[in-house]
C-alpha cells in the first residue's frame, strides 16, 4: 500500500498517534503530527512512497505539533521537535510542511557523517549519474525538477550523499522544493507535475514541494554511478552557455556546495576526489529551461557513449 492510498483523515489519524515512516533510501524519518493540513500536504507530496510499519528502524524521528495554550486559538503555530529537541522557533501553523522539510533536512545534515553531503541535486539517465552543486537562488532545484520530469531518475533535489567506499551517489528522495516565480515556471511547461500546495509568506517566499515520481521511488536504494558534474546558474536573459572546468577548479567548487567536508578529514577529501575523478565538469549558464535541458541530455549521450 501505498502513502497516496491513504485518505487525508486515515493519514492524519497514523501522524497523530503511532506515525508514519518515510523511506527516502539511505534513510528512514518517522514522522508524527497533529497537524490535519500536515497529513494532506505529505498524502500529496510523498503519495507513491509505500506505506511501512510505524515501529521500522528510524535514523530520525521527528514531529510538527501545534503550539499549546493561547497560541492554538491566536496566531497559531507550530513547532518542530526531533528526539526531544526543538532547535527552531515555532513557525506560523499553515507552514507545516516547510517546517517540517527544513527541519529534516536541517537534521540530516548535521548527523549524516558516514558520507560525504554534497548540497546539490542529483539525477540520473542512461546510468550517468548527475551532480548538479549550487548556491540557494541558483536555479539548482527548478533544473533538478525539470530533469526528472524529463524521463531523468531523481535521487535529490538537497543532497548529494557520496558513498566513502568507492564514491557511489546514493539517493535521499525527498519532494523537491521549489520557489517563488520557479513553481510556475514548473506547472507550465509540465502540467503533469504532481506539486503539492503552495505556502506563501514563509522565509523563503512562497514555497511548493513536487513529488518524486514513481519510477524514482521504486529505486530510492539503487545507487548511481557518477558521470558529470554541473555546476548550474539561473541568470534572466542570459545564452545557454556550457564551459569545461579543470577537475581542480572543480573539486574546489564541489566541496565548497558541501554540508561536512570540513569535518570529515581524510575520508571527505577521499571521496570527493572519487567524484571528481570519474566526472565530466561543466558549468552551465542558462535563461531558458528547454535549452538547458537539452544541453544536459547532449552531455549525457556522449558520456553514455564512452562508457559503451
Amino acid at each position: 500500500m501505498r502513502i497516496g492510498e491513504l485518505s487525508a483523515a486515515a493519514l492524519a489519524r497514523r501522524l497523530d498517534a503511532s506515525g508514519i515512516v518515510l523511506d527516502i533510501g539511505s534513510a528512514s524519518i518517522r514522522v508524527r503530527s497533529d497537524s490535519k493540513g500536515l497529513a494532506a500536504a505529505l498524502g500529496a507530496v510523498y503519495a507513491e512512497f509505500p506505506l511501512i510499519d510505524a515501529d521500522a528502524f528510524c535514523q530520525v524521528s521527528a514531529s510538527v505539533r501545534r503550539v499549546p495554550g493561547v497560541r492554538r486559538f491566536i496566531h497559531p503555530q507550530v513547532e518542530f521537535d526531533v528526539d526531544g529537541n526543538r532547535p527552531f522557533e515555532p513557525f506560523p501553523a499553515d507552514t507545516h510542511l516547510p517546517l517540517l522539510e527544513w527541519g529534516v533536512n536541517w537534521t540530516l545534515a548535521e548527523r549524516y557523517n558516514h558520507c560525504l553531503l554534497l548540497h546539490s541535486g542529483v539525477v540520473e539517465k542512461r546510468g550517468v549519474g548527475i551532480v548538479l552543486p549550487a548556491v540557494p537562488g541558483s536555479g539548482k532545484s527548478t533544473l533538478t525538477a525539470a530533469l526528472m520530469l524529463s524521463g531523468y531518475r531523481l535521487l535529490s533535489d538537497e543532497f548529494g550523499v557520496v558513498r566513502f567506499e568507492d564514491g557511489a551517489l546514493l539517493p535521499m528522495l525527498k519532494g523537491a522544493a521549489l520557489k517563488n516565480a520557479s513553481i510556475d515556471v514548473i506547472r507550465t511547461r509540465f502540467p503533469q507535475a504532481r506539486l503539492g500546495p503552495s505556502f506563501p509568506k514563509t522565509r523563503k517566499g512562497t514555497v511548493a514541494h513536487l513529488a518524486p515520481d514513481l519510477t524514482s521511488v521504486e529505486r530510492r536504494h539503487a545507487p548511481a554511478e557518477p558521470g558529470l558534474v554541473i555546476f548550474p546558474l539561473y541568470q534572466a536573459d542570459a545564452e545557454t552557455t556550457l564551459e569545461a572546468m579543470g577537475r581542480s577548479q572543480a573539486f574546489s567548487k564541489l566541496v565548497v556546495n558541501s554540508f561536512n567536508y570540513e569535518v570529515l578529514g581524510a575520508a571527505g577529501f577521499e571521496a570527493a576526489c572519487k567524484v571528481i575523478e570519474a566526472c565530466e565538469c561543466y558549468r552551465l549558464t542558462y535563461s531558458d529551461l528547454a535549452s538547458g535541458i537539452q544541453t544536459v541530455d547532449s552531455l549525457v549521450d556522449t558520456v553514455a557513449a564512452r562508457r559503451h
